[in-house]
């Protein structure tokens, strides 16, 4: 099963809502806003900063960063109208917002418009992402910041011992939903062969135990990839499912992701 982001254009109004549903969710979790405050922190903007977040979605973190200090303006792209739909929903009165349709790989913007350019859990379901970085470069000023953040699915896990059935799950979802699992470990060559410099590495972990609210949507997306692949029946997925809820009602879940930060540099004049 392809990526759904990945041709995001195309998919049924059905899967929108349940990724729109997942992208707010996790977006909400407490553990992601302490990475996101963390990671943002590092980006030294100047004063009436003009922001670009590619891949924006439902618009949940261009939502975010339209209230960082010294941001005048942030503009959301998107090539779904749905997901734009929603952003523009959830964004209504906020007065320094604008959200605009476009692909990743051929902004529609001139060279030098913005400070910071922001892919927050984008660039892993890009096909063809060098251009899309390539294409950061271009639209920065001089000086201007690139931020990434985003999975390195690899590590994805909900198992709690060998052989765990949660783990397929996990795994047919990241396959599922996913364009490229590695990205993040190829995102420092990637960016210098743009002509950013590169400024910081990090990894974060996230993790949810007690309320794995996002992590019961990869295990539940994971069981019905599994069922339309033919791999597994309805009632196994049904099965999985509740064995989920089981664990994190008794305390027993484990869901895990690391995820890679980095900030890069346009060089300045």
């Amino acid at each position: 099963m392809p990526d759904p982001y990945s041709q995001i254009t195309t998919v049924a109004p059905g899967i929108l809502d349940v990724l729109i549903k997942a992208m707010e969710l996790r977006a909400a979790d407490p553990r992601s806003q302490a990475i996101r405050k963390v990671f943002l922190s590092l980006v030294d903007l100047p004063d009436a900063a003009r922001v670009l977040e590619i891949g924006c979605g439902s618009g949940a973190i261009t939502r975010e960063l339209a209230h960082l200090p010294k941001v005048a303006e942030v503009v959301g792209l998107d090539p779904s109208p749905v997901f734009l739909a929603k952003a523009r929903q959830l964004a209504a009165g906020i007065a320094n917002l604008y959200f605009d349709e476009g692909d990743a790989r051929s902004l529609p913007y001139a060279d030098n418009e913005f400070d910071l350019a922001v892919f927050h859990t984008c660039l892993t379901h890009v096909p063809g992402p060098e251009k899309a970085v390539a294409e950061a470069f271009r639209v920065l000023r001089q000086g201007g910041h690139l931020a990434i953040l985003d999975g390195d699915y690899s590590t994805t896990s909900v198992a709690v011992g060998d052989h765990d059935p949660l783990q397929a799950c996990a795994e047919a979802a990241i396959a599922g939903l996913v364009n490229d699992r590695w990205l993040s470990r190829r995102l420092p060559g990637m960016v210098r062969s743009s002509g950013f410099h590169l400024q910081r590495l990090d990894s974060y972990g996230y993790l949810q135990a007690d309320s794995p609210d996002y992590m019961l949507t990869l295990v539940d997306r994971g069981a019905d990839i599994l069922v339309n692949s033919s791999r597994i029946d309805s009632a196994l997925a049904d099965g999985l499912k509740k064995e989920a809820r089981r664990r994190a009602e008794s305390g027993e879940f484990f869901g895990f992701i690391a995820f890679t930060g980095l900030v890069a540099r346009k060089p300045p004049l």
